[in-house]
């Protein structure tokens, strides 16, 4: 405090200005102690009433709203302003209960519409779709504010202002906030795609027209479909329930592949635009709740709960066949939303157990000394100096309401509508202050022939007769569809024809030499261009294709082609490794991602690690002969990067007696954030001879674990392919010692270095192998000899995102490697042998942590 959010990895406040730049995510933060004002409902929903007098009290006296600061006009009006409105809500509805908040006199709502007044410049557009970003102070014109250059904005940023703007307009009686949020949503829905009815991602805030064309209900789209129904639940305007279900008819028609959510084209909504999707979506199932849809709702509800059992939590994106896509995950709180939802729906304690699972995997995987980092990886379970103030606003909220009976809270949370930010506003704002009059525009609506109208107001006794077997039955079958099906996404063509043509050509079978392929090509619209260097580009024209119905099959093709291509090259790389600080106060709950090496013990292999305490040696670049053996014999080296070659650092320090180390960039300020992971590359030599484990951590990371040696002096780490289970205090010290004399096992066992293409060999000054491909540089290796570039004219086809190599869950390749298949199968947890400490010594160990200790599951201990 009064910083916008706190670093929990390094135990600071994130001020803007002066921590690295993070990009658009940064755009949050507008020194306004963010994460305070939007948790200040929460303090009231898990009954801290005195705690939130004193965050109120602060907020007044201490938070600025005219700062010279660039925000984001989306994230400031539903953190901050639906933080405001929200706190002003329970706060008048303290005061009326009569015990606490008798003080208050409205101080919240003035500075909500403080706040409001300095968001109505980025309005001064022609279409009334507001800018991305607005300067607090100057606006968006004015020659100091930085901004008002942008030309496009997110459908979920423009649409995702009616339920804050109104009600600060009913709450003050000032009209002028509610009729610009309408006016913006009444732009977007006269630019929707007639003929589809859906919306595109991206708009161009002058002209109205579409930027990018792809539709689905995930990132950039989301709260937009959101908000109009929400705004018919607290605005009563008719008009918001029409459109709504113009798009939820959409939605289920095209985007909708059960229990799929799947993007697709405005224009040619038959074809799917890629072939992942991102989790938030997650927000969707709960919305279908609140609309009343109920089967698909569990449908999509249980896919992801499958994925997140996999993974622990639920990664950034995933591919169809339920591989990682992005691997980050912020702790975001659309999948808990979506479960209390259903929960409230049902009544199946089935849901209970899915909350408890989430509680624990939070604190299992996520809760630092300082709070709960974010994942930068769920595969390795390494975390990001990261907490995002949703974390607090929105999954603690839902989280402690699924579990919460009536007698438990305070108010009843009925008689309040969630923002999407989860902030509550009392459903009695409908009545009051109504200054927009309403148009009868029913004229403008296609007339559906489903039962949609129906089904608002949800009513579990009409819907299902109260009994909780009906959610299981729809569940039943997807059970196993992450672990077991991996079903491929089935094409309009087979969903029209049943059984139905199979499709004419995989991407994994085609042949650049074989002339039946390249004719079913050319039926597809793709043609086949041989290049002066050798290599053969393939080109889609989709109007070129025999009849639609191919030219689905060769954009589909294509895309196949640009995976398999990617996920080739991927292939060729090591996965990141996982760097577990396991010592007192951590226990294991601070995990560092780590570049791997090419040479020495391949920590895949070795599902237990190496584990040992870190000593810094001397020299400390590791170039010569180690002075200090004594002190790093039986230990994990520190050393710093540069001056001579990595696997010359690794033949000093295991000459020395380490059993491993670990390299820190000597880049003043490098971080896994910002950086791409790279492998450090063998000298060009037969590194058959290094058998100890090596890993490289950049400035940042690094720092972390030197702090720890200063204010700890005994710091001990894990080096493992992923993250291990918590309590790896409690790990037998004989069998410690024994998997370290494992370590240094023949050099059979120890990976070689493979000198592959992507890497590098490191010069006197080490260069740096990528971790993450190149997207532009696409190689798949089924056209014979040829290798292949894909490029699409005509057609949309998503680009292959740069990302660490995904886990395959499971594949229908043959080809897949074996080992990749054995990894991910295999149980990541190391049963840790109890008998070596006796719980007194435990229990001193964990005095400062004991809430945490009594977390933990016995089994682990």
């Amino acid at each position: 405090y009064p910083a916008d959010e706190l670093m929990p990895l390094t135990c600071r406040g994130r001020v803007r200005g002066q921590e690295p730049s993070r990009g658009d995510v940064d755009d949050a933060l507008g020194k306004f102690s963010l994460t305070l004002i939007d948790t200040l409902d929460t303090l009231v929903v898990l009954n801290k009433t005195k705690e939130f007098e004193e965050a109120v009290k602060k907020v007044i006296k201490d938070v600025n709203l005219d700062n010279d600061i660039v925000v984001s006009v989306f994230e400031t009006n539903i953190r901050v302003l639906g933080g405001l409105l929200g706190g002003h809500s329970v706060a008048i509805m303290l005061k009326e209960k009569g015990e606490y908040m008798q003080w208050y006199n409205g101080e919240l709502l003035r500075m909500a519409k403080e706040l409001g007044y300095k968001l109505l410049p980025a309005f001064n557009t022609t279409s009334g779709l507001p800018y991305p970003r607005v300067n607090l102070k100057f606006g968006v014109r004015h020659p100091e504010a930085r901004t008002g250059t942008e030309t496009d904005t997110c459908t979920a940023c423009a649409g995702t202002l009616i339920l804050e703007f109104a009600a600060l307009s009913r709450f003050t009686g000032t009209s002028i906030f509610e009729e610009y949020a309408r006016k913006a949503l009444d732009f977007i829905w006269e630019k929707r795609q007639r003929s589809s009815n859906l919306v595109g991602v991206t708009i161009n805030i002058h002209t109205g027209d579409w930027v990018r064309k792809d539709s689905g209900v995930g990132a950039g789209i989301d709260s937009y479909y959101e908000y109009l129904l929400k705004a018919y639940v607290l605005l009563g305007d008719d008009s918001f329930l029409e459109r709504f279900n113009t798009h939820y008819d959409a939605i289920m028609r095209y985007i909708s592949q059960p229990p799929l959510l799947l993007d697709v084209h405005i224009h040619k909504p038959m074809l799917n635009a890629r072939t992942w999707m991102d989790s938030l979506l997650a927000f969707f199932p709960g919305l279908q709740v609140l609309k009343g849809d109920i089967r698909p709702a569990i449908e999509t509800h249980e896919m992801l709960y499958q994925v997140i059992k996999k993974h622990n939590f639920l990664p950034e994106a995933f591919t169809t066949d339920f591989r990682v896509h992005w691997a980050q995950h912020p702790l975001r709180p659309e999948f808990a939303e979506s479960t209390y939802f259903l929960y409230k729906a049902t009544g199946d304690p089935y849901y209970l157990e899915v909350g408890k699972t989430l509680i624990e995997n939070l604190n299992k995987y996520a809760r630092v000394p300082c709070g709960f980092a974010a994942m930068k990886d769920v595969r390795t379970g390494s975390h990001e100096d990261r907490m995002d103030s949703f974390f607090l606003a929105e999954m603690f909220k839902y989280l402690y309401l699924l579990f919460a009976d009536k007698e438990d809270m305070i108010f009843d949370i009925e008689d309040y509508i969630f923002t999407t930010e989860a902030h509550l506003l009392p459903l009695w704002l409908s009545t009051t202050n109504q200054t927009i009059s309403k148009k009868n525009t029913t004229t403008e609506y296609t007339e559906l022939d489903d039962s949609n109208f129906d089904w608002t107001c949800p009513n579990t006794q009409i819907l299902f007769p109260n009994d909780p077997m009906f959610a299981q039955s729809i569940r039943e079958p997807l059970k196993n569809v992450v672990d077991k099906s991996c079903p491929r996404g089935i094409s309009r063509a087979e969903e029209s024809f049943g059984s139905g043509p199979k499709p004419p050509l995989r991407a994994r079978d085609f042949m650049a030499s074989n002339p039946e392929h390249l004719e079913i090509l050319k039926k597809m619209g793709v043609s086949l261009i041989h290049l002066k260097d050798g290599r053969v580009q393939l080109v889609q024209h989709a109007v070129q294709a025999a009849s639609s119905l191919d030219a689905e099959d060769g954009l589909r093709f294509m895309q196949e082609m640009i995976e398999l291509s990617s996920q080739q090259q991927k292939e060729q790389q090591l996965p990141p490794r996982a760097v577990q600080i396991v010592s007192h106060p951590f226990f294991g709950r601070v995990v560092l991602t780590a570049g791997p090496a090419q040479f020495g013990m391949d920590l895949s292999k070795h599902k237990a690690g190496t584990r040992g305490f870190v000593a810094t040696i001397k020299p400390y670049n590791g170039c010569s002969e180690i002075t200090n053996p004594e002190a790093v014999k039986e230990k994990i080296a520190l050393m710093q990067r540069g001056q001579c070659m990595f696997a010359e650092k690794a033949r000093n320090i295991q000459k020395a007696g380490a059993i491993g180390g670990i390299v820190i960039d000597d880049n003043e300020g490098s971080s896994s954030d910002t950086a791409p992971l790279f492998q450090m590359a063998g000298d060009g030599k037969n590194t058959d001879d290094i058998t100890i484990p090596m890993l490289f951590l950049f400035n940042k990371e690094g720092n972390i674990i030197l702090d720890a040696i200063r204010e700890y002096e005994a710091v001990e780490v894990l080096l493992s392919d992923k993250a291990k289970d918590r309590d790896l205090e409690v790990e037998n010290m004989d069998q410690k010692l024994s998997e370290n004399d494992s370590h240094k096992q023949s050099s059979e066992e120890a990976a070689s270095a493979s000198q592959d293409a992507g890497a590098i060999s490191e010069e006197p000054e080490e260069g740096e192998s990528p971790d993450v491909p190149d997207p532009d540089s696409l190689s798949p290796a089924h056209a014979d000899s040829d290798s292949v570039s894909i490029s699409n004219q005509d057609s949309y086809v998503p680009g292959t995102e740069a990302a660490p190599a995904p886990e395959p869950a499971c594949t229908q390749e043959d080809n897949q490697p074996q080992e990749l298949k054995t990894e991910t199968e295999s149980n990541s947890k190391v049963n840790w042998d109890n008998k070596a400490q006796p719980m007194e010594s435990i229990l001193a160990d964990w005095s400062e942590d004991i809430e945490a200790f009594e977390m933990m599951e016995k089994d682990e201990l």
